[in-house]
């Protein structure tokens, strides 16, 4: 039976709808596009095919059904919002390609994308070059934002990082499961599951648990047996799998028939229909992974609100992708309609002191020092393939 759990701490992420940014009294720094016109152009740069396609098209439909009804309200300050979409293949090099001429050609104010980290990483120095905001909803690799310890002054994102979502599934695996012991079996060819695995190591680590072993893959495997046949000899409690769903379903179910029935968990790779095509219904018990959000929260009536339309326009359930993409759009028309101009470091500046963004995945600020939102993640519970529970649950 699905069930919610702590509900005065999901009760944090109830929705009240968009509200003002606020921003220091300097002016904006002169530069990149400027919206003219009756339109607002925004560039949407996403995997559309290719590795990772699900979750460059569920952050797609998202974000074209976001924007679909901010102009049917009437757009933003008066003027429709223009979407001009392109296919980055799950390629970073595309990516990059894409979003040179996203902003000299097709002169966008704003782009949103990509999905993964990679990809969204690539694209970042044509956003400074330019001085074209970029944001993503789910790249959530540390170094996104912030790097080498220098702030990218025109990336932004919407969803948390990597060492927080791989704390608090550390934090929860010792305090919620009890775990004592765990294995870490990563995609060692990802930024995003090498900075999962290394933060769930850590945080683990602080609360107690000790990681017995560390195995590895690359993306694209198939056969795991071998691997899983000698995690199999080891004494854990909990099996920690970073890395995405078109192999960790994989993972997953040959674990399952070699007997290895411990708790697994796992980051928002996990996130996707295509795991339980791949895993089966009877391996996906006792699977655990954090999330930006869950359906299973019926008190929140803008999540329910946003669960209905899309169901009624996709005829599917909405992933927690597709709820990131639809806020991403909604947070960049809130910053467009309380920039102080329309052109984009005027726009980056809005979105940099953003207070009390209210989106299905949650309420949040932008923390102007790393660009990054100050939010609270679900950790999710599968039974027989199906989402059975959801806790919000904090790093502090």
């Amino acid at each position: 039976m699905k069930r919610i759990i702590a509900a005065a701490a999901i009760s944090a992420l109830t929705l009240t709808g968009m509200t003002a940014c606020t921003s220091p009294s300097s002016g904006p720094v002169a530069g990149g596009n400027a919206a003219t016109g009756d339109t607002i152009k925004i560039g949407v740069n996403y995997e559309l095919s290719g590795a990772v396609a699900t979750y460059g098209k569920q952050n797609v439909d998202g974000i074209e059904l976001a924007f679909a009804e901010i102009n049917a309200k009437g757009g933003v300050n008066g003027k429709k919002i223009e979407i001009v979409k392109y296919d980055s293949k799950s390629e970073p090099a595309e990516a990059t390609t894409l979003a040179t001429k996203l902003m000299s050609q097709d002169k966008v104010l704003t782009m949103i994308g990509p999905a993964t980290s990679g990809s969204f990483k690539a694209v970042i120095p044509a956003g400074n070059q330019n001085k074209v905001p970029v944001i993503s909803g789910s790249a959530t690799a540390d170094d996104v934002t912030v790097t080498g310890g220098k702030l990218q002054e025109f990336a932004f994102r919407t969803c948390f990082s990597d060492s927080y979502q791989g704390g608090v599934m550390a934090k929860y695996a010792a305090e919620k499961l009890g775990a004592k012991t765990a294995v870490i079996m990563g995609d060692t060819s990802s930024d995003y599951a090498k900075g999962l695995a290394k933060n769930f190591q850590e945080n683990f680590t602080k609360s107690g648990g000790s990681v017995v072993a560390e195995e590895g893959y690359v993306a694209g495997d198939t056969d795991f047996k071998a691997t899983l046949t000698n995690i199999k000899g080891k004494n854990f409690d909990v099996l920690y799998i970073p890395g995405y769903y078109q192999e960790v379903g994989l993972i997953i179910k040959q674990a399952r028939e070699l007997g290895i029935n411990a708790k697994i968990l796992g980051g928002d790779g996990f996130d996707s229909p295509t795991l339980l095509e791949l895993a089966g219904a009877s391996a996906l018990n006792n699977v655990f992974f954090t999330s930006h959000y869950s359906a299973l929260d019926t008190s929140n009536t803008k999540l329910q609100d946003f669960i209905k339309t899309y169901q009624d326009k996709f005829g599917e359930e909405p992933s927690s992708f597709n709820a990131l993409g639809y806020d991403t759009a909604y947070f960049v028309a809130q910053a467009i309609g309380e920039a102080k101009e329309l052109n984009g470091p005027a726009v980056a500046e809005a979105m940099a002191y953003a207070k009390g963004f209210a989106g299905v995945t949650g309420s949040f600020d932008m923390d102007p020092q790393t660009h990054d939102p100050i939010k609270t993640a679900v950790v999710v519970s599968l039974k027989d393939g199906v989402q059975d529970s959801a806790e919000a649950y904090a790093l502090k």
